[in-house]
Protein backbone atom coordinates (compact mmCIF):
# COMPACT_ATOMS: atom_id res chain seq x y z
CA UNK A 1 0.00 0.00 0.00
CA UNK A 2 2.99 2.44 0.62
CA UNK A 3 4.21 1.78 -3.15
CA UNK A 4 0.76 2.43 -4.08
CA UNK A 5 0.34 5.86 -3.11
CA UNK A 6 4.13 6.48 -3.43
CA UNK A 7 3.21 7.94 -6.35
CA UNK A 8 0.09 10.51 -4.84
CA UNK A 9 3.36 11.54 -2.53
CA UNK A 10 5.71 12.33 -5.36
CA UNK A 11 3.37 13.71 -7.19
CA UNK A 12 2.37 16.12 -4.74
CA UNK A 13 6.29 18.22 -4.74
CA UNK A 14 7.80 16.89 -7.80
CA UNK A 15 5.78 19.06 -9.99
CA UNK A 16 6.79 22.43 -7.87
CA UNK A 17 10.08 21.68 -8.29
CA UNK A 18 9.64 21.92 -12.17
CA UNK A 19 7.19 24.83 -12.58
CA UNK A 20 9.62 27.30 -13.80
CA UNK A 21 10.88 24.58 -16.44
CA UNK A 22 7.01 23.69 -17.56
CA UNK A 23 5.98 27.62 -17.71
CA UNK A 24 9.30 28.30 -20.10
CA UNK A 25 8.57 25.12 -22.12
CA UNK A 26 5.29 25.40 -22.60
CA UNK A 27 4.85 29.14 -22.24
CA UNK A 28 2.56 28.93 -19.25
CA UNK A 29 1.75 32.36 -17.16
CA UNK A 30 2.37 32.02 -13.13
CA UNK A 31 -1.70 31.86 -13.24
CA UNK A 32 -1.99 29.00 -15.84
CA UNK A 33 0.48 26.84 -13.70
CA UNK A 34 -1.24 27.19 -10.65
CA UNK A 35 -4.26 26.10 -12.60
CA UNK A 36 -2.44 22.59 -13.28
CA UNK A 37 -1.11 22.64 -9.75
CA UNK A 38 -4.83 23.03 -8.67
CA UNK A 39 -6.43 20.55 -11.05
CA UNK A 40 -4.58 17.99 -9.49
CA UNK A 41 -5.54 18.66 -5.63
CA UNK A 42 -9.36 19.91 -6.78
CA UNK A 43 -9.66 16.13 -8.15
CA UNK A 44 -8.34 14.85 -5.40
CA UNK A 45 -10.57 16.74 -3.41
CA UNK A 46 -14.05 16.20 -5.21
CA UNK A 47 -13.52 12.75 -5.63
CA UNK A 48 -11.92 11.29 -2.41
CA UNK A 49 -15.23 10.71 -0.61
CA UNK A 50 -16.64 8.64 -3.90
CA UNK A 51 -13.15 6.97 -3.62
CA UNK A 52 -13.56 5.89 -0.28
CA UNK A 53 -17.21 4.97 -0.54
CA UNK A 54 -15.91 3.33 -3.73
CA UNK A 55 -13.56 1.19 -2.13
CA UNK A 56 -16.40 0.04 0.78
CA UNK A 57 -19.03 -0.88 -1.69
CA UNK A 58 -16.17 -2.46 -4.57
CA UNK A 59 -13.77 -4.00 -2.29
CA UNK A 60 -10.06 -2.65 -1.64
CA UNK A 61 -7.77 -4.07 -3.48
CA UNK A 62 -9.76 -3.49 -7.21
CA UNK A 63 -10.40 -0.26 -6.07
CA UNK A 64 -6.40 0.34 -5.40
CA UNK A 65 -5.80 -1.53 -8.78
CA UNK A 66 -8.32 0.59 -10.79
CA UNK A 67 -6.66 4.12 -9.25
CA UNK A 68 -2.91 3.05 -10.06
CA UNK A 69 -3.66 2.61 -13.71
CA UNK A 70 -5.94 5.39 -14.02
CA UNK A 71 -3.08 7.56 -12.23
CA UNK A 72 0.22 6.00 -14.36
CA UNK A 73 -1.99 6.26 -17.70
CA UNK A 74 -2.70 9.98 -16.71
CA UNK A 75 1.02 10.39 -16.33
CA UNK A 76 2.20 9.15 -19.37
CA UNK A 77 -0.31 11.55 -21.33
CA UNK A 78 1.06 14.23 -18.51
CA UNK A 79 4.20 13.38 -19.64
CA UNK A 80 3.13 13.90 -23.54
CA UNK A 81 1.75 17.05 -23.68
CA UNK A 82 2.20 18.75 -27.07
CA UNK A 83 3.32 22.14 -27.18
CA UNK A 84 1.12 24.93 -28.70
CA UNK A 85 -2.20 26.54 -27.48
CA UNK A 86 -3.39 23.55 -26.34
CA UNK A 87 -0.75 22.83 -23.99
CA UNK A 88 -2.07 23.80 -20.82
CA UNK A 89 -5.93 22.59 -21.43
CA UNK A 90 -3.92 19.02 -21.81
CA UNK A 91 -2.15 19.58 -19.10
CA UNK A 92 -5.09 20.61 -16.57
CA UNK A 93 -7.25 17.74 -17.88
CA UNK A 94 -4.76 14.75 -17.35
CA UNK A 95 -3.55 16.28 -13.91
CA UNK A 96 -7.10 16.30 -13.09
CA UNK A 97 -7.73 12.53 -14.43
CA UNK A 98 -4.46 11.54 -12.17
CA UNK A 99 -6.44 13.28 -9.50
CA UNK A 100 -8.93 11.02 -9.64
CA UNK A 101 -7.13 8.20 -9.64
CA UNK A 102 -5.20 9.09 -6.67
CA UNK A 103 -8.52 9.71 -5.16
CA UNK A 104 -9.34 5.71 -5.64
CA UNK A 105 -5.99 4.65 -4.47
CA UNK A 106 -5.79 6.47 -1.41
CA UNK A 107 -8.59 5.81 0.93
CA UNK A 108 -8.81 2.38 -0.48
CA UNK A 109 -5.23 1.77 0.70
CA UNK A 110 -5.35 3.13 3.82
CA UNK A 111 -8.73 1.50 4.34
CA UNK A 112 -6.77 -1.93 4.42
CA UNK A 113 -4.19 -0.52 6.56
CA UNK A 114 -6.49 0.04 8.99
CA UNK A 115 -8.28 -2.40 8.78
CA UNK A 116 -5.30 -5.53 9.36
CA UNK A 117 -4.07 -3.27 12.25
CA UNK A 118 -5.38 -2.98 16.06
CA UNK A 119 -6.48 0.19 17.32
CA UNK A 120 -4.42 -0.02 20.07
CA UNK A 121 -1.07 0.23 17.55
CA UNK A 122 -2.21 1.98 14.56
CA UNK A 123 -1.11 4.95 15.71
CA UNK A 124 2.32 3.63 14.97
CA UNK A 125 1.35 1.82 12.12
CA UNK A 126 -0.51 5.15 10.48
CA UNK A 127 3.20 6.82 11.34
CA UNK A 128 4.70 4.42 9.96
CA UNK A 129 3.11 4.49 6.56
CA UNK A 130 2.91 8.41 6.62
CA UNK A 131 6.85 8.34 7.13
CA UNK A 132 7.64 6.10 4.91
CA UNK A 133 4.78 7.58 2.21
CA UNK A 134 6.36 11.03 3.59
CA UNK A 135 9.99 10.14 2.06
CA UNK A 136 8.54 9.08 -1.01
CA UNK A 137 7.14 13.25 -0.48
CA UNK A 138 10.77 14.12 0.17
CA UNK A 139 12.30 12.03 -2.82
CA UNK A 140 10.01 14.17 -4.93
CA UNK A 141 11.84 17.22 -4.72
CA UNK A 142 15.36 15.22 -5.70
CA UNK A 143 13.95 13.42 -8.39
CA UNK A 144 12.22 16.79 -9.82
CA UNK A 145 15.89 18.39 -9.76
CA UNK A 146 17.66 15.51 -10.95
CA UNK A 147 14.88 14.49 -13.61
CA UNK A 148 14.10 18.21 -15.30
CA UNK A 149 18.15 18.59 -15.55
CA UNK A 150 17.55 16.12 -18.24
CA UNK A 151 13.79 16.70 -19.20
CA UNK A 152 11.08 17.99 -16.96
CA UNK A 153 8.43 15.35 -18.66
CA UNK A 154 10.16 12.50 -17.19
CA UNK A 155 8.73 13.54 -13.84
CA UNK A 156 5.62 12.06 -15.21
CA UNK A 157 7.08 9.17 -16.33
CA UNK A 158 8.91 8.04 -13.51
CA UNK A 159 5.64 6.84 -12.13
CA UNK A 160 5.50 4.28 -14.74
CA UNK A 161 8.35 2.35 -12.78
CA UNK A 162 6.56 2.60 -9.46
CA UNK A 163 2.95 1.74 -10.91
CA UNK A 164 4.48 -1.48 -11.67
CA UNK A 165 5.99 -2.30 -8.08
CA UNK A 166 3.13 -1.30 -6.32
CA UNK A 167 0.57 -3.48 -8.97
CA UNK A 168 2.95 -6.49 -8.25
CA UNK A 169 3.01 -6.73 -4.56
CA UNK A 170 -0.99 -5.65 -4.64
CA UNK A 171 -1.42 -8.82 -6.38
CA UNK A 172 0.93 -10.64 -4.20
CA UNK A 173 -0.39 -9.15 -0.89
CA UNK A 174 -3.37 -10.80 1.43
CA UNK A 175 -5.85 -8.12 1.03
CA UNK A 176 -8.75 -9.02 2.98
CA UNK A 177 -11.94 -7.87 0.75
CA UNK A 178 -15.00 -6.59 3.17
CA UNK A 179 -17.62 -5.20 0.39
CA UNK A 180 -20.92 -3.41 1.16
CA UNK A 181 -23.59 -4.16 -0.65
CA UNK A 182 -25.16 0.10 -1.10
CA UNK A 183 -25.59 2.31 -3.84
CA UNK A 184 -23.39 4.93 -4.68
CA UNK A 185 -24.68 8.95 -4.12
CA UNK A 186 -23.63 9.68 -7.48
CA UNK A 187 -25.95 13.40 -7.23
CA UNK A 188 -24.02 13.80 -3.70
CA UNK A 189 -20.79 13.32 -5.92
CA UNK A 190 -21.45 15.87 -8.46
CA UNK A 191 -22.52 18.72 -6.19
CA UNK A 192 -19.16 18.44 -4.11
CA UNK A 193 -17.54 18.56 -6.90
CA UNK A 194 -19.13 21.17 -8.64
CA UNK A 195 -19.28 23.29 -5.09
CA UNK A 196 -15.65 22.81 -4.76
CA UNK A 197 -14.64 23.79 -8.19
CA UNK A 198 -16.42 27.11 -8.18
CA UNK A 199 -15.25 28.15 -4.92
CA UNK A 200 -11.33 27.37 -5.64
CA UNK A 201 -11.82 28.70 -9.24
CA UNK A 202 -13.23 32.22 -8.18
CA UNK A 203 -10.53 32.68 -5.68
CA UNK A 204 -8.42 32.15 -7.75
CA UNK A 205 -9.31 34.47 -10.95
CA UNK A 206 -9.42 36.82 -8.93
CA UNK A 207 -6.45 38.17 -9.28
CA UNK A 208 -7.35 38.12 -12.66
CA UNK A 209 -10.73 39.41 -12.80
CA UNK A 210 -10.20 41.42 -9.98
CA UNK A 211 -12.27 41.35 -6.15
CA UNK A 212 -14.94 43.88 -7.77
CA UNK A 213 -15.56 41.54 -10.55
CA UNK A 214 -19.12 40.83 -10.18
CA UNK A 215 -17.79 36.85 -11.94
CA UNK A 216 -15.72 36.33 -8.70
CA UNK A 217 -18.24 37.03 -6.48
CA UNK A 218 -20.42 34.85 -8.47
CA UNK A 219 -17.90 31.61 -8.52
CA UNK A 220 -17.35 32.15 -4.68
CA UNK A 221 -20.79 32.48 -3.60
CA UNK A 222 -21.88 29.63 -5.82
CA UNK A 223 -19.51 27.16 -4.70
CA UNK A 224 -20.39 27.85 -0.80
CA UNK A 225 -24.02 27.61 -2.03
CA UNK A 226 -23.87 24.63 -4.08
CA UNK A 227 -21.82 23.19 -1.08
CA UNK A 228 -24.93 24.22 1.22
CA UNK A 229 -26.99 22.14 -0.89
CA UNK A 230 -24.78 18.96 -0.74
CA UNK A 231 -25.03 19.17 3.37
CA UNK A 232 -28.71 19.48 3.04
CA UNK A 233 -29.37 16.31 0.34
CA UNK A 234 -26.92 14.03 2.25
CA UNK A 235 -28.65 14.61 5.37
CA UNK A 236 -31.83 14.02 3.28
CA UNK A 237 -30.85 11.05 1.50
CA UNK A 238 -30.67 7.04 3.00
CA UNK A 239 -27.17 6.10 1.67
CA UNK A 240 -24.90 9.38 1.51
CA UNK A 241 -21.86 9.73 -0.09
CA UNK A 242 -20.82 11.47 3.36
CA UNK A 243 -22.43 10.40 6.68
CA UNK A 244 -22.64 14.03 8.03
CA UNK A 245 -23.33 12.45 10.91
CA UNK A 246 -19.86 11.16 12.44
CA UNK A 247 -19.11 15.11 12.70
CA UNK A 248 -21.58 14.58 15.85
CA UNK A 249 -18.66 13.01 17.14
CA UNK A 250 -16.73 16.21 18.93
CA UNK A 251 -13.18 14.70 18.42
CA UNK A 252 -14.07 14.04 14.59
CA UNK A 253 -15.08 17.71 14.01
CA UNK A 254 -12.05 18.75 16.27
CA UNK A 255 -9.98 16.45 13.72
CA UNK A 256 -11.20 17.57 10.74
CA UNK A 257 -11.08 21.19 12.06
CA UNK A 258 -7.47 20.92 12.21
CA UNK A 259 -6.53 18.65 9.21
CA UNK A 260 -8.45 21.52 7.28
CA UNK A 261 -6.40 24.85 9.06
CA UNK A 262 -3.04 22.71 9.26
CA UNK A 263 -3.34 21.89 4.79
CA UNK A 264 -3.98 25.20 4.07
CA UNK A 265 -0.36 25.74 4.46
CA UNK A 266 0.98 22.35 4.51
CA UNK A 267 0.40 21.49 0.32
CA UNK A 268 1.06 25.14 -0.55
CA UNK A 269 4.03 25.35 0.94
CA UNK A 270 6.05 22.91 -1.02
CA UNK A 271 5.22 25.20 -4.39
CA UNK A 272 5.98 28.50 -3.02
CA UNK A 273 9.14 27.64 -0.99
CA UNK A 274 10.28 26.06 -4.35
CA UNK A 275 9.82 28.71 -6.91
CA UNK A 276 10.84 31.47 -3.86
CA UNK A 277 14.15 29.43 -3.85
CA UNK A 278 14.87 29.37 -7.76
CA UNK A 279 13.86 33.25 -8.21
CA UNK A 280 15.08 35.14 -4.91
CA UNK A 281 17.75 32.77 -3.93
CA UNK A 282 18.65 32.12 -7.82
CA UNK A 283 18.47 28.33 -7.21
CA UNK A 284 18.72 25.43 -9.50
CA UNK A 285 15.84 22.88 -9.62
CA UNK A 286 18.53 20.56 -7.66
CA UNK A 287 19.14 23.44 -4.93
CA UNK A 288 15.66 23.85 -4.52
CA UNK A 289 14.83 20.55 -4.37
CA UNK A 290 17.19 21.11 -1.00
CA UNK A 291 16.20 23.39 0.02
CA UNK A 292 12.48 22.46 0.61
CA UNK A 293 14.34 18.77 2.32
CA UNK A 294 14.94 21.16 5.30
CA UNK A 295 11.12 21.13 5.75
CA UNK A 296 10.82 17.76 5.10
CA UNK A 297 13.43 16.82 7.58
CA UNK A 298 11.63 18.31 10.79
CA UNK A 299 8.26 16.67 9.20
CA UNK A 300 9.95 12.98 9.00
CA UNK A 301 12.20 13.18 12.17
CA UNK A 302 9.09 14.08 14.64
CA UNK A 303 5.92 12.02 12.64
CA UNK A 304 7.14 8.92 14.26
CA UNK A 305 7.10 10.60 17.90
CA UNK A 306 3.71 12.09 16.80
CA UNK A 307 2.38 8.20 16.27
CA UNK A 308 3.54 7.19 20.12
CA UNK A 309 1.90 10.06 21.88
CA UNK A 310 -0.94 9.41 20.37
CA UNK A 311 -1.20 5.63 21.18
CA UNK A 312 -0.53 6.40 24.92
CA UNK A 313 -1.93 10.20 25.72
CA UNK A 314 -4.26 10.35 22.96
CA UNK A 315 -4.73 13.11 19.78
CA UNK A 316 -4.98 16.05 21.57
CA UNK A 317 -1.70 16.79 23.06
CA UNK A 318 0.48 15.98 20.10
CA UNK A 319 -2.00 18.42 17.85
CA UNK A 320 -1.25 21.35 20.10
CA UNK A 321 2.24 20.59 20.25
CA UNK A 322 2.64 20.24 16.38
CA UNK A 323 0.56 23.00 15.48
CA UNK A 324 2.15 25.96 18.07
CA UNK A 325 5.45 24.48 16.95
CA UNK A 326 4.73 25.09 12.81
CA UNK A 327 2.75 28.35 13.85
CA UNK A 328 5.96 29.61 15.24
CA UNK A 329 7.89 27.78 12.64
CA UNK A 330 6.17 29.67 9.75
CA UNK A 331 6.32 33.06 11.15
CA UNK A 332 10.21 32.72 11.62
CA UNK A 333 10.71 31.27 8.57
CA UNK A 334 8.88 34.61 6.91
CA UNK A 335 10.53 36.65 8.76
CA UNK A 336 13.86 35.38 7.62
CA UNK A 337 12.59 35.02 3.46
CA UNK A 338 14.38 38.68 3.31
CA UNK A 339 18.17 37.73 4.05
CA UNK A 340 17.76 36.00 0.91
CA UNK A 341 20.27 32.86 2.22
CA UNK A 342 19.05 29.36 2.74
CA UNK A 343 21.79 29.16 5.73
CA UNK A 344 19.68 31.65 7.66
CA UNK A 345 16.02 30.12 7.07
CA UNK A 346 17.00 26.09 7.64
CA UNK A 347 15.84 25.72 11.14
CA UNK A 348 12.71 27.79 10.61
CA UNK A 349 12.04 25.41 7.77
CA UNK A 350 12.81 22.43 10.36
CA UNK A 351 10.77 23.77 12.56
CA UNK A 352 7.57 24.30 10.62
CA UNK A 353 8.08 20.46 9.17
CA UNK A 354 8.89 18.98 12.76
CA UNK A 355 5.11 20.71 14.70
CA UNK A 356 3.25 19.58 11.10
CA UNK A 357 4.99 16.28 11.63
CA UNK A 358 3.01 15.99 14.91
CA UNK A 359 -0.14 17.33 13.76
CA UNK A 360 -1.29 15.49 10.61
CA UNK A 361 -1.13 11.57 11.13
CA UNK A 362 -2.15 11.91 14.48
CA UNK A 363 -5.32 13.72 13.98
CA UNK A 364 -5.81 11.67 10.56
CA UNK A 365 -5.57 8.53 12.71
CA UNK A 366 -7.72 9.80 15.75
CA UNK A 367 -10.56 10.87 12.78
CA UNK A 368 -10.14 7.40 11.02
CA UNK A 369 -10.15 5.75 14.33
CA UNK A 370 -13.95 7.24 14.93
CA UNK A 371 -15.34 5.32 11.96
CA UNK A 372 -19.16 4.70 12.43
CA UNK A 373 -19.46 1.28 11.88
CA UNK A 374 -15.59 0.14 10.57
CA UNK A 375 -16.09 2.05 7.49
CA UNK A 376 -12.84 3.48 6.83
CA UNK A 377 -12.72 4.27 3.50
CA UNK A 378 -15.70 6.41 4.19
CA UNK A 379 -14.32 7.80 6.52
CA UNK A 380 -10.83 8.46 5.27
CA UNK A 381 -12.63 9.77 2.16
CA UNK A 382 -14.02 12.52 4.09
CA UNK A 383 -10.92 13.39 6.10
CA UNK A 384 -8.65 13.45 2.71
CA UNK A 385 -11.61 15.20 0.86
CA UNK A 386 -11.38 18.06 3.68
CA UNK A 387 -7.47 17.76 3.74
CA UNK A 388 -7.10 18.69 -0.50
CA UNK A 389 -9.81 21.06 -0.39
CA UNK A 390 -8.08 22.92 2.08
CA UNK A 391 -4.61 22.48 0.34
CA UNK A 392 -6.13 23.75 -3.23
CA UNK A 393 -8.22 26.40 -1.60
CA UNK A 394 -4.70 27.32 0.38
CA UNK A 395 -3.05 27.02 -3.34
CA UNK A 396 -5.78 29.63 -4.70
CA UNK A 397 -5.67 32.25 -1.90
CA UNK A 398 -2.06 32.48 -1.01
CA UNK A 399 -1.29 32.41 -4.71
CA UNK A 400 -3.39 35.61 -5.41
CA UNK A 401 -1.74 36.69 -2.42
CA UNK A 402 1.38 36.15 -4.04
CA UNK A 403 0.63 37.97 -7.34
CA UNK A 404 -1.04 40.68 -5.61
CA UNK A 405 1.38 41.63 -3.39
CA UNK A 406 4.54 40.70 -5.98
CA UNK A 407 2.61 43.21 -8.98
CA UNK A 408 2.48 45.96 -5.85
CA UNK A 409 6.57 46.02 -4.66
CA UNK A 410 7.56 45.67 -8.21
CA UNK A 411 5.32 48.81 -8.98
CA UNK A 412 6.92 51.12 -6.60
CA UNK A 413 10.37 49.50 -7.84
CA UNK A 414 9.37 50.92 -11.42
CA UNK A 415 8.06 54.07 -10.34
CA UNK A 416 11.58 54.71 -8.41
CA UNK A 417 13.39 53.74 -11.71
CA UNK A 418 11.07 56.15 -13.66
CA UNK A 419 8.99 54.25 -15.52
CA UNK A 420 6.23 56.79 -16.67
CA UNK A 421 3.16 56.53 -14.35
CA UNK A 422 0.45 55.53 -16.64
CA UNK A 423 2.99 52.53 -17.96
CA UNK A 424 3.21 51.48 -14.67
CA UNK A 425 0.14 48.89 -13.83
CA UNK A 426 0.45 47.09 -17.02
CA UNK A 427 4.21 46.69 -16.70
CA UNK A 428 4.12 45.59 -13.07
CA UNK A 429 1.75 42.80 -13.52
CA UNK A 430 3.48 41.33 -16.45
CA UNK A 431 6.95 40.91 -14.51
CA UNK A 432 5.35 39.66 -11.93
CA UNK A 433 3.67 37.04 -13.67
CA UNK A 434 7.17 36.33 -15.58
CA UNK A 435 9.35 36.38 -12.04
CA UNK A 436 6.86 34.16 -10.41
CA UNK A 437 6.77 31.76 -13.03
CA UNK A 438 10.92 31.88 -13.76
CA UNK A 439 13.96 31.11 -12.15
CA UNK A 440 16.70 33.94 -11.63
CA UNK A 441 18.93 33.08 -15.41
CA UNK A 442 15.89 33.67 -17.67
CA UNK A 443 15.34 37.33 -17.57
CA UNK A 444 13.19 38.73 -19.84
CA UNK A 445 14.81 39.78 -23.39
CA UNK A 446 13.80 43.04 -25.60
CA UNK A 447 14.60 46.18 -26.22
CA UNK A 448 11.70 48.08 -24.50
CA UNK A 449 11.95 50.52 -21.39
CA UNK A 450 10.42 47.98 -19.25
CA UNK A 451 12.63 44.99 -20.22
CA UNK A 452 15.73 47.57 -20.12
CA UNK A 453 14.36 48.69 -16.37
CA UNK A 454 13.92 45.18 -15.79
CA UNK A 455 17.23 43.69 -16.38
CA UNK A 456 18.51 46.84 -14.61
CA UNK A 457 16.48 46.39 -11.80
CA UNK A 458 16.33 42.40 -11.16
CA UNK A 459 18.51 41.85 -7.94
CA UNK A 460 15.69 44.55 -6.45
CA UNK A 461 12.93 42.31 -8.39
CA UNK A 462 14.63 39.19 -6.36
CA UNK A 463 13.96 41.45 -3.09
CA UNK A 464 10.45 41.88 -4.26
CA UNK A 465 9.39 38.78 -4.60
CA UNK A 466 10.55 37.75 -1.24
CA UNK A 467 8.98 40.38 0.74
CA UNK A 468 5.25 39.30 -1.13
CA UNK A 469 6.54 36.09 -0.26
CA UNK A 470 6.67 37.13 3.40
CA UNK A 471 2.80 37.97 3.51
CA UNK A 472 2.06 34.20 1.84
CA UNK A 473 4.35 32.68 5.18
CA UNK A 474 2.79 34.81 7.42
CA UNK A 475 -0.69 33.80 6.21
CA UNK A 476 0.58 30.24 6.71
CA UNK A 477 1.32 31.00 10.48
CA UNK A 478 -2.15 32.15 10.75
CA UNK A 479 -3.79 29.55 9.39
CA UNK A 480 -1.68 27.11 11.93
CA UNK A 481 -2.33 29.43 14.83
CA UNK A 482 -6.16 28.91 13.67
CA UNK A 483 -5.77 25.33 13.79
CA UNK A 484 -4.17 25.44 17.30
CA UNK A 485 -7.15 27.32 18.20
CA UNK A 486 -9.39 24.28 17.07
CA UNK A 487 -7.61 21.93 19.38
CA UNK A 488 -9.05 22.92 22.20
CA UNK A 489 -12.48 21.47 20.72
CA UNK A 490 -11.01 18.15 21.60
CA UNK A 491 -12.22 16.22 24.32
CA UNK A 492 -9.67 14.74 24.52
CA UNK A 493 -10.86 11.27 24.81
CA UNK A 494 -9.37 8.04 22.87
CA UNK A 495 -10.97 5.42 21.00
CA UNK A 496 -9.82 1.61 22.09
CA UNK A 497 -10.29 -1.59 20.73
CA UNK A 498 -11.92 -2.76 23.45
CA UNK A 499 -14.26 -0.28 24.52
CA UNK A 500 -15.02 0.55 20.49
CA UNK A 501 -17.97 3.19 21.03
CA UNK A 502 -17.37 4.46 24.46
CA UNK A 503 -14.02 7.09 24.19
CA UNK A 504 -11.38 6.32 27.12
CA UNK A 505 -10.91 8.64 29.87
CA UNK A 506 -9.74 12.42 28.94
CA UNK A 507 -5.77 12.56 28.47
CA UNK A 508 -4.66 16.16 28.78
Amino acid sequence: MVFAVAMIFVDQTIVSIAAPSIVEELGLSASGMQRVVNAYLLALAACFALGGRLADVLGHRRVVVAGTLLFVVSSVLCGSVPSGDFAQSWLVIFRATQGVGAALVYPAALAVVVSVVPVDRRGRALALFFVLAGAFTALGPLLGGWLTAWTWRAIFWINVPVAVVALVLTARARVPEARKRERLDAPGAVLVATGMALNVFGIQQSSTWGWTSPATWACIAGGLLVLVVFCRYELRTDEPLIKLRVFRDRAFTADTLVLFFSMLAFIPVLFFASVYAQTSLSSSPHQAALYVLYFFAGFGLSAQWGGRILDKHGARPTMKLGTALACVGFALWAWKLTDLSAHDQWPYACMAGAGMGLVLSPASADAVNRAIGASYGEVTGITQTVRNYAGALGMAVFGTLLTHATTSRVAQTLTAKGLPEQAVPGAARGIAEAVIGHPDDRAPTGGGPTATLMRSSFEAVHMDFAQANQWVFYGMAVALGLAWLCTFLHPGTRVTDGDRGTPAAPRR
